[in-house]
């Protein structure tokens, strides 16, 4: 059974739709700190999204890593850093018209052309198992994984330093 089985097209947009007013306050709201809550919510609502389209390994990852990871690490960058509150430093970006505008015509382009296409529907996809992406993971592409992981624990120590270099 289909996505649209379960729950049927208009949840499933309708939902996409809530996801998107999510990610409009995400980047409209001046308190930095509700602006990272939308955005842990909007990596949420991507998530279930997986969830929805059957990918729970991806849906799991974007919890695991976006929302409980970076997410995290973004809020306590936030409340660490001092002078946010501070009343001098602009909390609003004089550049809404142009971006509002540009975004406009991107969609007047770009949602003709999404409803114009037709969308191939193919019934057998290969699926790959948890346990095969792990081995996967530890055999063939261990150099990547480790270099990633070590360029992740660098920006860490970066951020940190940063952080502490006001004082």
């Amino acid at each position: 059974m289909d996505i649209f089985g379960l729950i049927g097209p208009a949840s499933f947009y309708g939902f996409m739709a809530g996801i998107l007013v999510l990610a409009v306050l995400t980047v409209t709201t001046r308190n930095l700190f509700h602006s990272a809550i939308f955005l842990a919510f909007t990596l949420i609502g991507v998530a279930c999204i997986y969830f929805f389209l059957r990918a729970e390994f991806l849906g799991g990852v974007q919890i695991l890593l976006y929302v409980g990871a970076i997410m995290t690490l973004v809020i306590f960058a936030i409340m660490l850093t001092a002078k946010m509150g501070d009343p001098s430093i602009p909390q609003s970006n004089r550049q809404r018209l142009p971006v509002f505008l540009a975004l406009a015509a991107l969609a007047f382009l770009l949602v003709p052309q999404i409803v114009k296409t037709s969308w191939k529907v193919v019934e057998s996809l290969k699926t790959t198992s948890a346990v095969e992406l792990g081995q996967a993971l530890m055999s063939e592409f261990v150099l990547p994984f480790e270099l990633i992981s070590i360029v992740l624990l660098a920006a860490l120590i970066g951020a940190i330093a940063i952080a502490r270099s006001d004082q």
